[in-house]
């Protein structure tokens, strides 16, 4: 791939053997629970009001759309953590800025709303409204169908994912169909188009800034430098290495670090350039990513269920790339949403 254009993703390497092993993922939205874990728990007062959501089918803007409707409030009022797949049972939280009295005699009780696709399991008050990141990741439980291939060589990757994680990639879903975000991002950069909705604006440029940050740690993995501190690295709080959110101001690493980051920039100047000019400000992330709490199952011979939970940010389908290859039905070719950072 040069710098010119941006149509196709590349196959960026695994840190894990490939164990050759299939299996059917979402053949039921049961097969795929996410669990948000929040970063706390509302206090019971407070102008905002705060609903514990389940929902199944249905993805989370949609969700935020028919709470406001039933609150009788704009939209805006919502907010919400996270954003979390569709074709999956979820389970998250929503914020209603809702006032004592405003438009209505009392708080609504939105737990006896009606809806085929989502239940509101609770609500109670809290003093602020809910922003994406405001979690402290999401918990997993996965249910993979028609599993064939090599056990032995499956299982082995399941216990090196278990003890030393996986790259810490951005997910697929990140960059848009086909990863078409990333090519509208340079377009949008390179002033070849205008684009005028902030919200497509953010997408883009995250999808850019993603695609850079896949890029320095797949050139670690190539380089059989998976796993290791380079002299210079930024180390997160955990002592593991991070790899550049390009934007402006210096460059965090130097030595040899440094020396890998800025030769990925100088492939895709226009990118990070652009970045620069747009003012994205130079942040840092983990480039490993380490599954708690992980363990798994075999309920039938080719049904394996797994559980796991990851940081916000982090990305299920990373673990699951790392472990098998992990098909879905058709319906599902569709963008998927990214987790909140």
């Amino acid at each position: 791939m040069t710098d010119a254009h941006y149509t196709t993703l590349p196959l960026w390497p695994r840190a894990h053997p490939v164990s050759g092993a299939s299996a059917a993922l979402k053949r039921h939205n049961e097969d795929f629970i996410v669990t948000e874990l929040p970063l706390q728990l509302p206090s019971g007062e407070g102008e905002h009001l705060w609903l514990d959501v389940e929902k199944n089918g249905a993805n989370t803007a949609f969700v935020a759309q028919q709470l406001a409707a039933a609150a009788g409030v704009d939209e805006r009022d919502v907010g919400y953590a996270g954003l979390k797949d569709r074709y999956a049972v979820t389970r998250q939280w929503f914020s209603i800025y809702l006032p004592y009295g405003k438009g209505k005699a009392e708080t609504p009780d939105l737990t006896m709303l009606q809806h085929p696709e989502f239940k509101v399991l609770s609500q109670s008050r809290h003093v602020k409204k809910l922003r994406p990141g405001d979690l402290r990741g999401n918990a997993f439980r996965l249910v993979l169908r028609d599993v064939a291939g090599d056990r032995d060589a499956l299982e082995s990757n399941l216990r090196a994912v278990a003890a030393q994680g996986v790259p810490n990639y951005f997910g697929a879903q990140r960059f848009g169909f086909d990863g078409g975000n990333v090519e509208q991002g340079r377009a949008m950069l390179a002033r070849e188009i205008r684009v005028r909705n902030p919200k497509k604006k953010g997408i883009y440029l995250s999808a850019v800034r993603s695609f850079v940050f896949n890029e320095v740690l797949a050139q670690r993995i190539q380089q059989g430098l998976w796993g290791q501190a380079l002299p210079g690295d930024v180390m997160d709080e955990a002592g593991r290495p991070t790899g550049p959110l390009w934007g402006r101001g210096r460059v965090a690493t130097s030595e040899q670090a440094q020396a890998l980051e800025m030769g990925v920039a100088a492939r895709h100047a226009s990118l990070c350039d652009g970045m620069e000019y747009a003012g994205l400000e130079q942040e840092r992330r983990a480039l490993v990513a380490l599954p708690a709490d992980m363990a798994w199952d075999w309920p039938q011979p080719d049904e394996l269920v797994l559980s796991f939970s990851l940081p916000a940010g982090n990305y299920a389908t990373s673990v699951l790339d790392e472990i098998l290859c992990a098909t879905e039905p058709e319906r599902h070719a569709e963008a998927a949403p990214a987790p909140a950072e």
